[in-house]
């Protein structure tokens, strides 16, 4: 049996953001996990689907341990609408494990296991008629009771911000969320709310804060792949993150879930668990400014052999500008790759800049009292080429690099190709 690892929460004491008023409350708790990302292939790797798999085996494990009264997967429980056979054999055998447990999964859909048309549908409905999972924005009012403790809502994923803005209303039209006073109320959804703190710059926010209705003590929600808990409207907002690796720059975010104790009172106290099965990502970043492709070769394989660890990913981040002479392309990646010994996989991410002509001296070509655009045009590929070759060469270079102008604006592909084999020959 895994054993249970906690850690603190972005807010020392989360208890004490909401302090429920009701009484007679049955004390309960439950799990609140999204982004599972069953099925993916990163890297094209076996090895990293079944990492996805496994991470989901210890999330049941804890949880039978834990006993929660539920679990609410907030979406992207997989990675694609249709997952492969393997990866819905192994969903179906943790499934079952919960249900001889006696512990119901509440699920919405996310942006990865929706699909984008209603002929395709999600792969959810089928695990909801199988009594896998209650999928919550499919059955009458999206909603889903526990006597004297909860009452749970969730809303499907609408992929876009347009989507959201135009189907989400009518969605909770005809299923009105319903927050009983008397109950421990629950809202989940699968979606960046455009707060500034939540955010991410890499994801467009699906819905505006004010589409969310009140009267909820907690706001269960996925797709952010960091954790994140602070007060919102009535109750508690919390994005649970990601559980497994899914971009090399998530690899420092926490791993895990909030188990949720909520007292007679209604007071709930967010625990964050945290997994021990992800893989370990080991992120080198390093700047080569004005190293030369085999210099950066080289440096790159040692750091590589230094950060070298069993079963890790490790990915060198090349930053940089090169010199004049050289292209990205230079740089020998496959030698990178190969210097591991230990390691899964290396996986070199070249972000090196080639040498451009300063963005001044563009400014003073193309601001200039020249008498025609030819002849500014002329003087800046002059100036790029002379980077490279030798003026004489530069000079050549750049004429029938305006020459070509005309021709292909006009697409007289005949002229263009007559033009560049005069080049070349």
């Amino acid at each position: 049996m895994a054993t249970l690892k906690t850690i603190g929460t972005k807010v020392s004491s989360a208890s004490t953001l909401y302090e429920g008023e009701r009484k007679g409350l049955r004390a309960f708790s439950f799990i609140h996990v999204a982004d599972l990302h069953l099925g993916f292939s990163q890297y094209g790797l076996e090895a990293r689907r079944e990492d996805f798999d496994r991470t989901f085996q210890e999330i049941v494990d804890k949880a039978i341990e834990l006993k929660p009264d539920f679990v609410i997967i907030a979406g992207d429980l997989f990675h694609q609408a249709r997952p492969s056979n393997v990866t819905l054999e192994n969903a179906i055998r943790s499934f079952s494990r919960l249900r001889e447990a006696g512990i119901p999964v509440l699920t919405v859909d996310g942006s990865h296991d929706s699909a984008p048309n209603t002929i395709t549908s999600t792969i959810l409905n089928p695990l909801d008629s199988a009594d896998l999972i209650y999928h919550l924005p499919r059955h009458e009012g999206a909603c889903w009771r526990k006597q004297d403790s909860c009452y749970v809502y969730g809303i499907p994923n609408f992929r876009t911000r347009n989507k959201t803005e135009e189907l989400l209303p009518a969605f909770m039209e005809q299923n009105k969320p319903s927050p009983d006073p008397s109950l421990f109320n629950i809202f989940v959804l699968h979606m960046a709310i455009d707060l500034p703190s939540v955010k991410p710059p890499y994801i467009e926010a699906e819905v505006p804060p004010e589409m969310i209705p009140e009267g909820f003590d907690y706001y269960a929600a996925g797709h952010v792949h960091k954790t994140y808990l602070e007060k919102f409207k009535t109750g508690l907002l919390a994005y649970s993150g990601c559980v497994e690796t899914v971009d090399y720059e998530e690899a420092e975010n926490r791993k895990g879930f909030y188990h949720v104790r909520v007292d007679e009172n209604g007071k709930a106290s967010p625990e964050f668990i945290e997994l021990e099965s992800p893989r370990q990502f080991i992120i080198i970043e390093q700047d080569f400014t004005g190293l030369g492709p085999s210099k950066i070769t080289e440096r790159a394989v040692q750091i590589v052999k230094d950060a070298d660890k069993e079963g890790a990913v490790i990915v060198p981040v090349l930053n940089g500008v090169l010199p004049a002479e050289a292209a990205r392309s230079e740089v020998d990646v496959s030698q990178i790759r190969a210097a591991s010994e230990k390691a899964l996989l290396v996986h070199p991410v070249v972000l090196l800049r080639e040498s451009e002509v300063a963005e001044e001296i563009v400014r003073s070509i193309f601001e200039s009292e020249f008498k025609d655009l030819r002849t500014k045009a002329f003087e800046y590929f002059l100036r790029i080429f002379s980077e490279r070759y030798s003026c004489e060469e530069a000079e050549k270079i750049a004429r029938v690099a305006i020459s070509l102008i005309e021709p292909l604006a006009k697409k007289q592909e005949d002229k263009v190709k007559q033009t560049v084999e005069a080049l070349v020959q």
